[in-house]
């Protein structure tokens, strides 16, 4: 782990920002059976195609394709319908339910490129308790790697941004993560592949430990080292 990285166990902060998908919960395989029918529908390489589609808002998928007579709200409404009647297999991250019944309330967001309808129905689906405040696909104009969601989801805390550590899995939130000004903690669960990263890692929260203190700071402990 770089100095860096190390440094996000040497810090206190005033609350987290987690992204869903393969940050809290595992959704691949039922993400990836509604892309794939998807991109079939439209000819594209379906194993090309399904690497990009994790961490962004689909309407943002869907656009960067740029296909022609494609409305890319009429097929992201079709996605966000599809993936709702599709939970099968969706768990949580192990120890992500244990972790977050740890947290206060008041003190972490989740940050989501998902709809709000969908990240409801996934958070159910892998046994997690909808946080107070959660940040969701229609509440920003321009998504991840855009900034302006974790900047929401800091605000809606009533904290500072670069007060926060964010949690992700995917280079476009990891990246939203830095633009915004927060440190990063990068989730390796659902990689395939190693990632490389200056930012702190943890294949899971089994291991990870919080602390609250008397002035209400939040440190992280990694028993795993």
């Amino acid at each position: 782990m770089s100095i860096r990285g190390s440094a996000v166990f040497a810090r206190r902060y005033r609350a987290f920002l987690f992204d869903m998908d393969g940050t809290l919960l595992n959704s691949i395989a039922a993400a990836e059976r509604v892309w794939s029918t998807w991109a079939e529908r439209h000819g594209l390489d379906v194993a090309a195609f399904l690497t990009t589609i994790h961490g962004a808002r689909a309407i943002d998928t869907i656009t960067r394709q740029a296909l022609p007579g494609v409305d890319p709200e009429v097929e992201a409404q079709w996605i966000t319908e599809a993936e709702i009647n599709d939970v099968d297999g969706i768990v949580a991250i192990p120890g992500a339910v244990a972790f977050l019944n740890r947290l206060p309330g008041d003190q972490w967001a989740l940050v989501t490129s998902a709809p709000r309808e969908l990240a409801l129905r996934r958070l159910r689906a892998a046994g997690i308790a909808p946080p107070a405040v959660l940040v969701t696909a229609e509440d920003v104009a321009i998504g991840k790697p855009d900034p302006a969601c974790y900047l929401l989801g800091a605000q809606r805390l009533g904290v500072p941004v670069q007060d926060c550590l964010v949690f992700e899995d995917a280079s476009v939130g990891i990246c939203a993560g830095e633009a915004a000004g927060a440190d990063v903690m990068v989730v390796t669960s659902t990689h395939l592949k190693p990632m490389v990263t200056e930012h702190a890692r943890i294949d899971g929260y089994a291991h990870l430990r919080v602390q609250r203190g008397a002035d209400g700071l939040l440190s992280l402990q990694n028993e795993v080292g």
